[in-house]
């Protein structure tokens, strides 16, 4: 019996992905966010589960990829989908000239806005760096490129710093189609970018052995109580840094 609990705790996170997909879809991105840290706890603890249990196999690296496929592949592409649809908006109506940015293509009596679907860019780049990683026999205590978690977290936080921060500087800048483009396009790489960066599993809890993840871990303490939401994207940049600095030391 318990060695169905791991994998019952992995399906929590796909049905948490597949609603937080249709609150995205819909507009709701309050409540797709919900959805998405709830998948990505599950994540986090059908792995655990599995350790502790002594349970793991090779059907829940399986599962573990296909849920992830949907919480942390599917769902922050179509965010950004959704943020270039609002970006869009604003195009309409600041630009006169816009016909190239707001161009839609008619299927199955559908209309669907061109320029947009780049964000689903992020939805293919996390489905390779998934088959990639299930095929990689290194990526024990580190990954390669970002992981498909800190991807999502990265994305989902852009609406949330929209609707709970409302800053006009900051809002011009998100909804502006070049950043979002931008970030799509870095997304993509960092992805699938051949770039150690540490894991955050403990195999021991000494500090000499760990110093570098419990420093990260007390910045995104104070970072996130200081800035709030508008802490995780400066948090996966400095994650992405101290990793670099990290390796370079070695």
């Amino acid at each position: 019996m318990k060695r169905h609990i791991p994998n019952a705790i992995t399906l929590l996170n796909l049905l948490c992905g597949c609603i937080a997909a249709l609150f995205v879809v819909h507009g709701n991105f309050i409540a797709g966010a919900l959805f998405v840290f709830l998948g990505i706890f599950f994540d986090f603890f059908d792995g655990f589960a599995a350790r502790k249990l002594n349970v793991q196999s090779e059907l829940g690296v399986q599962l573990d990829s296909l849920a992830d496929m949907v919480t942390s592949g599917l769902v922050p592409g179509l965010v950004m989908y959704k943020l270039l649809e609002l970006s869009d908006d604003r195009i309409i109506k600041h630009i006169e000239n816009s016909q190239q940015w707001t161009e839609t293509m008619l299927f199955a009596g559908i209309k669907i806005s061109i320029v947009p679907l780049l964000g689903l860019s992020i939805t293919l780049a996390s489905a390779y760096r998934l088959a990639k990683f299930n095929i990689d026999t290194e990526q024990q205590n580190f990954f390669k490129g970002l992981p498909t978690p800190a991807n999502t977290l990265l994305i989902i936080a852009l609406p949330l710093i929209l609707e709970y921060q409302n800053n006009d500087a900051i809002n011009a800048i998100i909804l502006n189609k070049w950043f979002l483009i931008g970030l799509t396009i870095f997304s993509c790489w960092i992805l699938n970018a051949n770039v150690k960066l540490f894991a955050l599993k403990f195999k021991e809890y000494g500090f000499k052995a760990n110093a570098i993840r419990y420093i990260f871990i007390i910045l995104c303490l104070v970072l996130l109580i200081v800035l709030k939401f508008a802490a995780i994207p400066l948090l996966i940049v400095l994650y992405i840094i101290m990793s670099i600095i990290d390796n370079s030391s070695k």
